[in-house]
């Protein structure tokens, strides 16, 4: 077996995957699966700009296991990369120096260790837009996979789209045959000698973390930051003091500062009131702004979605919470809706009888519950005909769906742009001599069986 490590570094925290695939089946499809995977504990790295170093730290219980799960004489010969995402991308705006303080940081931390480190960087939104499309399409062997000789097939089946919904920004990614009016949101990849056209786009702020910071901004805004404010989102029985610093220390919100002193204390009260709700977080969004033929929101060209499509991350984790904390099946728009409401008119006291282990979670869900269904019909334009193509899920088979995989498949030339010549896994000679083996011996237990039923009624008669 050969071995690669990705280090995912998330906006709310970090986990690392290690994967594994035959050593003698390189460039094969679905070969590459998950070996096992690991939780950083604490924020993601882009929370220690004013410690870099601790961000190196944080890594260190996780590298230990890589250490114990990849075996020791495969160590200098696996590959190990970090990425980067929205968390990054939203300090490398603020505060340039502070990023690369803590990237270096993880750098140095990452080459401690006698894996094969590759590089610690960025991606960009389109990036891990596209890297997430190619994982899910690659473990669902929709781009190719084996025939039972063992030669290569083009499936002909239809690509995934994927949806991608992190703390800090989510990404839509679908091939396409509409013409994307935007170049920035069209990527041509070639892929085992095909071609694929795929529109993608990131909404930097539209995660799930920098989403419950704007709505508390617009919440503050529209009560003059009075020292108590009523959140509809919130559940009845919940109510929390926070300080304006906490919610006004992101990119995503510090066009709304206001010139109160940010250690000002504001003491926030749950209504849980889900059409005030609604409200509020469409608000986050602008559908009226569109320069081109067609447009989700903020004036972001987007073509009709079309096909089936995959949607993990915080999609999955807040569909299964209705699904299964709830009790509501969501198959159509109006399920995710009715669902959002419910949530919302849920009290605080039910919400922790039904999910105590959610505690720190439970009083967003009815927020969250209601943004995805607002991003999903109104900003993506999925409607009861397309929605139910829409499969909520956190893993293809035992892999994790994600960039991570991705990310690590293209920078190990693991998927060839051409299609890979024909490998049989037996020689074709062998096939041709079995083959006619199991036609002699079928058809000479054919004859013996008539023989023997002609002669048993012989015997009868």
């Amino acid at each position: 077996l050969q071995y690669g490590i990705v280090l995912d570094a998330g906006s709310s925290h970090t986990a690392m995957f290690i994967y594994k695939w035959p050593a003698d089946k390189e460039n094969d499809t679905g070969v590459v699966s998950e070996h096992s995977m690991c939780d950083v504990e604490g924020p993601g790295i882009s929370s220690y700009s004013s410690n870099p170093p601790a961000a190196g730290t944080s890594l260190v219980p996780c590298l230990n296991q890589a250490l114990r799960d990849v075996p020791k004489e495969k160590h200098a010969g696996t590959p190990l990369y970090l990425g980067a995402t929205a968390g990054m991308r939203l300090l490398n705006i603020t505060n340039v120096q502070a990023s690369d303080a803590v990237l270096s940081a993880v750098a140095a931390m990452l080459k401690s260790y006698p894996f094969d480190f590759r590089g610690a960087k960025i991606l960009s939104g389109e990036e891990e837009g596209v890297f997430g499309w190619v994982t899910a399409n690659y473990l669902l062997e929709n781009f190719i996979k084996r025939g039972w000789l063992g030669e290569w097939i083009q499936p002909q089946k239809k690509t995934l789209g994927a949806m991608d919904f992190g703390g800090a920004s989510t990404q839509i990614t679908f091939e396409t045959r509409d013409t994307i009016e935007d170049p920035r949101n069209e990527v041509m990849l070639k892929l085992y000698g095909q071609v694929y056209k795929v529109y993608t786009h990131s909404f930097l702020c539209y995660g799930r973390d920098q989403v419950l910071k704007r709505l508390l901004s617009k919440l503050l805004q529209a009560a003059s930051y009075q020292a108590t404010i009523t959140h509809p989102c919130w559940p009845t029985g919940y109510h929390k003091s926070l300080s304006l610093s906490s919610v006004y220390d992101s990119p995503c919100t510090e066009k709304e500062r206001p010139s109160l002193a940010l250690n000002t204390t504001v003491t926030v009260v749950g209504t849980g009131n889900g059409s005030l709700c609604a409200l509020h977080v469409s608000k986050l969004f602008d559908f009226t702004t569109c320069s081109f033929s067609r447009c989700s929101f903020d004036g972001i060209f987007q073509p009709e979605v079309s096909g089936n499509f995959i949607a993990f991350s915080a999609f999955f984790y807040t569909v299964d919470f209705i699904q299964a904390v709830m009790g509501t099946p969501v198959h159509l728009p109006s399920d995710l809706k009715d669902a959002a409401e419910t949530v919302c008119a849920t009290s605080w006291s039910e919400l922790l009888q039904k999910a105590p282990k959610l505690e720190k979670r439970l009083p967003d869900y009815c927020a969250v519950s209601t943004f995805v269904y607002l991003l999903t019909t109104k900003g993506y334009n999925f409607n009861n005909h397309s929605f139910p193509n829409i499969a909520f899920q956190k893993k293809a088979g035992e892999t994790s769906i994600g960039w991570a995989l991705g990310y690590m498949l293209n920078l190990t030339n693991m998927i060839p742009a051409e299609k890979p010549s024909s490998h049989k896994s037996m020689l074709y000679n062998y096939w041709v001599i079995l083959i006619l083996l199991f036609v002699v011996t079928t058809l000479t237990s054919l004859v013996t069986a008539i023989c023997l039923l002609r002669h048993s009624k012989s015997l009868t008669i």
